[in-house]
């Protein structure tokens, strides 16, 4: 398993929606669920890190009169 801080978005919630199943089939044991759900929940926070850094870009696009993008805003700006 990959470290969970470098994976992408996509990465990312791939390996999150297995392990929801791997937990929805219920057909593996109790330290391992334990295990999977603390991966899980990890997984959980690094997609929702992401879509607020993905969202945050977008909202700092800037539009020009017309409603066209100009340019973009920094960040911290």
């Amino acid at each position: 398993m990959s470290d969970v801080d470098e994976m992408s978005f996509e990465d990312a919630i791939k390996e999150l929606e297995s392990v929801v199943g791997q937990l929805e089939r219920g057909d593996v044991a109790l330290d391992e669920s334990i295990a999977l759900y603390e991966r899980g929940a990890a997984l959980k926070a690094r997609c929702e890190a992401k879509l607020k850094e993905a969202e945050e870009k977008v909202a700092k696009i800037t539009l020009g009169a017309g409603g066209e993008p100009n340019g973009k805003v920094p960040l911290d700006g």
